[in-house]
């Protein structure tokens, strides 16, 4: 047994007695959720490290499943608690779904949620104990599209703003993107992903617009990305392009390949290789100043 693979078994141990807070996204008037569909509003389960310094690194974590479901544990909390042994304070994001039947949300709703919520966190950065500008956001999938959003498609604050939220900038400090969608595209893309994201008919501009290797710029943050070469449900081919494009900007950037894994590895607990990628975060976070 790896000795990651005992570690995430003490840490699911000790998960009930972790000090953690639910924080909604919306005020309780606000219309966010649809009847009949959700069972409740999106919110942010918070996992504070166990040092209590100040200026912490903080991240944002956005689970996968399709925009359908949320891979809660495996792409959440594990990964929550895993950067709280490492001084990391973690943010879990329930952000809002879709199903086949297109019952539920499409865009641009997964977006705003991904959007307050950086703002809460950073809202709340000082009474927190953590460093605004070490903010960033992680997703797995679907979550790791999401978060692929929030890294090229920023909002900036706007200090004269009425609502407090408003007055922060919604762009993360950096991103960790794990076998994420990228393109919205039908060549290699998740259509599933697509389909419950955009709707089953999407403007041909829209998928443009929300393949996000296509928004990269010189303001993208730095960004990780890990995959399997052996993904069929995600190709690698979705972090390779967005890769391409974060060097054309000449944007930081790490990619790691693993000749294995398929799709939805997660932390990997039981792989001696693929378990390694969550220390090689933590250690690429040190390198570029976020720890």
């Amino acid at each position: 047994m790896s000795k990651l693979c005992i570690a995430l078994l003490l840490m699911c141990a000790h998960l009930s007695a972790q000090s953690q807070q639910r924080i909604f996204l919306y005020p309780s008037a606000a219309e966010v959720t649809i009847k009949g569909f959700d069972t409740t509003a999106p919110y942010l389960d918070y996992y504070p490290a166990k040092n209590t310094s100040s200026g912490r690194t903080a991240v944002l974590i956005c689970p996968g499943g399709g925009y359908q479901n949320l891979a809660w544990e495996k792409e959440g909390t594990l990964p929550a608690l895993f950067f709280n042994e490492n001084g990391i304070d973690a943010f879990v994001l329930k952000y809002r779904l879709n199903n086949p039947k297109q019952e539920g949300h499409r865009y641009p709703d997964q977006y705003n949620d991904v959007t307050t919520a950086m703002r809460i966190i950073r809202s709340g950065a000082a009474d927190w104990g953590i460093d605004a500008a070490k903010t960033g956001v992680m997703g797995f999938s679907a979550g790791g599209h999401l978060a692929s959003m929030a890294t090229t498609i920023h909002q900036q604050g706007d200090p004269a703003a009425a609502d407090p939220l408003l007055r922060f900038d919604s762009r993360p400090s950096f991103a960790i993107l794990v076998y994420p969608v990228i393109s919205m595209d039908t060549v290699f893309g998740h259509r599933g992903s697509r389909n419950n994201l955009l709707g089953l008919t999407p403007d041909a501009a829209l998928v443009t617009a929300l393949s996000t290797e296509n928004r990269v710029n010189a303001a993208t943050p730095p960004v990780f990305l890990v995959h399997a070469d052996d993904d069929k449900g995600v190709p690698p081919q979705n972090s390779i392009v967005f890769y391409e494009a974060l060097k054309k900007h000449k944007v930081k950037a790490s990619m790691f390949i693993y000749d294995h894994g398929g799709h939805g590895f997660g932390m990997a607990p039981k792989d001696p290789l693929l378990s390694q990628w969550p220390t090689q975060v933590v250690q690429w976070l040190q390198r570029q100043g976020f720890r």
